[in-house]
């Protein structure tokens, strides 16, 4: 089995903040591979479907981010043999908006979800997925402020499609390939060709 952990807050106050992108990638994800989030379990929403030939687990912590890493400690010992198995979804202010990165392992930083999740675990070796979540409106705000607050609308044509591309990485990782997900994915797209002019 994998597991595909998206980090966010419960509540409709933060449903569509910076903060909860992880949840915004693990319900696109869900959405692609008709996998129902519906079951209240480990301190989580879960859902479990097949894709890529094995079973995937997709899973929302109900914890509040700061928390994060009790829900994962007990779906990780309930469902994994090995965390190379997990992925961690989170926002990333670190990385310009809509910039992936994929890492097997690595620290925590500054994001409170996952030194929860660190700790939690007694290890940092395990996969995870950013999301920067950093834009042009990012300057004197408070960091929590800043990933507490919505995406602009000017915002969203681009977090819209990173979250296509991060669900397209979690495909490759649900396939064990996570190598050619970080060769594929952590680069920026190529840009679209410009239309041929007709005059």
């Amino acid at each position: 089995m994998k597991l595909i952990v998206g980090l966010g807050n419960p509540g409709e106050d933060y449903a569509r903040s910076r903060h909860n992108v992880g949840w915004h990638v693990a319900d696109a994800f869900a959405r692609k591979f008709r996998i129902d989030i519906a079951r209240h379990e480990k301190e989580s929403m879960t859902g479990e479907g097949r894709v890529a030939r094995g079973t995937v687990k997709v899973a929302k912590p109900l914890t509040y981010m700061n928390l994060s890493g009790d829900a994962v400690r007990l779906l990780v010992n309930a469902y994994l043999d090995s965390a190379d198995d997990l992925i961690v979804v989170f926002d990333d202010i670190d990385l310009p908006l809509g910039k992936l990165r994929i890492r097997p392992s690595g620290s925590a930083g500054t994001h409170n979800g996952m030194r929860s999740i660190v700790a939690s675990l007694a290890t940092e070796r395990f996969p995870r997925l950013r999301f920067g979540v950093r834009g042009a409106s990012y300057s004197d705000v408070r960091l929590r402020d800043y990933v507490l607050d919505d995406f602009t609308d000017e915002e969203l044509p681009l977090v819209q499609s990173s979250v296509d591309r991060a669900v397209d990485a979690l495909v490759l990782f649900a396939r064990g390939d996570l190598k050619r997900a970080m060769n594929q994915f952590n680069r920026d797209p190529e840009p679209e060709p410009e239309p041929e002019s007709t005059t």
